[in-house]
């Protein structure tokens, strides 16, 4: 999905500068590639929130400069606590774009409803290959049929039509791993059938 935004052009650089853009309700941003130069923006800081917050990755450039790019690089304070600057680079839609995408667990896991059985949520977002018009604001991990023990790797994701992945396919997404402790130990055991122990034949007479 591509959304609109609007941005400016500024003329202004250095530390000082900056911060009295930020002081504004603005954030410094550059626009580059496509072997065309760079060009200094700003760009509001409520509409940097909402892309992130709607994961939101190509963009169509309106105001003092008219473009379509991908959000390639979100720069935040030392502290993390705020956004400082922003990296925009040109691309055209039908464009093939490297991009990392975030990873959704839908459903529950039946190898971890007891105490024997720890979901662990291990890559939360991968890098896929696909047309720049068809980023997808996150990857869907289905964990309804996870049991005790299996994990899902990043080769059982379901991508979109034209997406390929980038990051290997070995690497696991998420898995059910047997907890630590004695309460996991005992609730495993009862869940594991106990071994049948067959009577040993009387001793025939005689023998």
């Amino acid at each position: 999905m591509i959304e609109t935004i609007e941005v400016a052009k500024r003329d202004v650089l250095g530390s000082r500068a900056m911060i009295k853009i930020r002081e504004k309700g603005l954030i410094p941003a550059i626009l580059y590639g496509h072997g065309q130069e760079n060009v200094c923006l700003t760009v509001s800081l409520e509409t940097v929130n909402n892309l992130i917050k709607h994961g939101t990755k190509l963009v169509s450039l309106s105001g003092d400069v008219v473009d379509t790019a991908l959000l390639r690089a979100v720069q935040w304070s030392s502290m993390g606590d705020h956004i400082i600057h922003v990296d925009f680079a040109r691309v055209s839609q039908t464009e093939d774009v490297e991009v990392t995408i975030p990873v959704h667990l839908h459903g529950e896991a039946p190898g971890a409803l007891s105490a024997a059985g720890q979901l662990r949520f291990l890559t939360h977002e991968i890098v896929i290959k696909c047309p720049a018009s068809l980023i997808p604001e996150y990857l869907v991990c289905e964990i309804g049929a996870l049991q005790l023990g299996q994990s899902i790797h990043v080769s059982e994701l379901t991508l979109p039509a034209g997406a390929t992945a980038i990051t290997p396919g070995a690497i696991v997404i998420v898995q059910v791993a047997v907890a630590a402790g004695d309460a996991a130990a005992e609730a495993l055991a009862s869940q594991i059938e106990p071994e049948l122990i067959r009577k040993e034949k009387p001793a025939e007479a005689g023998a």
